[in-house]
């Protein structure tokens, strides 16, 4: 009979640790949220909660108006992305070039050059139009951003899509329309879903455009966090109150809907 090895143990120890190590900055915001300024600078571990930051914070920045900001943006960017990727994505995977495959890698491409290298062309140009700290703006800069990723997941998920069935279906004398309509779209459900949900997680997570793109009308909740950086120093209690109320909301959405991220993100990856 052979013995049992110790590396079972020794992978579930290690992967609590690693849980625990990524799970403990969260911790340690959402305690500090609920301490007043001179606990935070204490780092104490023992106080008296208190409800105080986030009142302060509710009532100095309107996180409403910010939260409902982050949600029109994400909302909408993502409902335009996926208008614009689902057609991109089945012609590529449906009615492919020899060039498909360099557009796809083009695409993706864009995602390594730093935001920042494209800011002060696209700062100019929503200057231009006069769209700047408008939620337009971050509309289409979202839409834009997340696109190469919603195009490749698209593209992984008609891929899957079995050809004999369209071959059936085209014998029969289908419609490109009554092909995606009634057979494709059906197939990819699964996927459409979990990259729209991938990308309204992106779109509300965004930081960068948020902070440099608006200012007091459009701004995010990336804004109202970065809004309690100051000369005189950090508010950790507050910064750590408006944080923890911008972060909830989604972190709650991704809890209830981590299998279908999970789905999307292993598209095509077991053939």
């Amino acid at each position: 009979m052979m013995k049992k090895t110790p590396f079972p143990i020794v992978r579930t120890v290690c992967a609590w640790g690693v849980a625990l190590f990524l799970f403990f900055p969260l911790f340690w915001l959402t305690i500090t949220a609920f301490k007043t300024e001179g606990q935070a600078i204490a780092a104490e571990l023992f106080f008296s909660p208190t409800l105080a930051s986030f009142a302060e914070v509710q009532v100095r920045s309107d996180y409403l108006l910010f939260a409902k900001n982050s949600l029109i943006t994400s909302l909408l960017s993502t409902v335009l992305g996926i208008l614009i990727a689902v057609p991109a994505a089945y012609s590529m995977a449906f009615f492919p070039t020899k060039r498909t495959r360099d557009i796809l890698l083009w695409m993706l491409s864009t995602k390594m050059m730093p935001a920042v290298g494209a800011l002060v062309p696209v700062y100019v140009m929503a200057q231009t139009v006069g769209m700047l700290d408008s939620l337009i703006a971050l509309i289409i800069v979202f839409t834009l951003s997340n696109l190469p990723i919603m195009v490749w997941m698209l593209f992984s998920a008609f891929k899957e899509v079995p050809k004999d069935i369209l071959e059936a279906v085209r014998l029969d004398g289908a419609s490109v329309w009554e092909e995606f309509r009634w057979v494709i779209l059906p197939l990819t459900m699964g996927g459409i879903a979990s990259t729209g949900l991938l990308c309204l997680v992106l779109s509300w997570n965004e930081a960068f455009w948020a902070l440099n793109l608006t200012s007091a009308n459009a701004g995010t909740l990336a804004s109202l966090i970065a809004s309690y950086s100051s000369p005189e120093g950090l508010f950790w209690a507050k910064l750590s109150a408006a944080s923890l109320m911008a972060i909830a909301p989604i972190i709650v959405f991704g809890w209830f809907s981590q299998k279908q991220l999970v789905q999307g993100l292993t598209f095509g990856a077991v053939k």
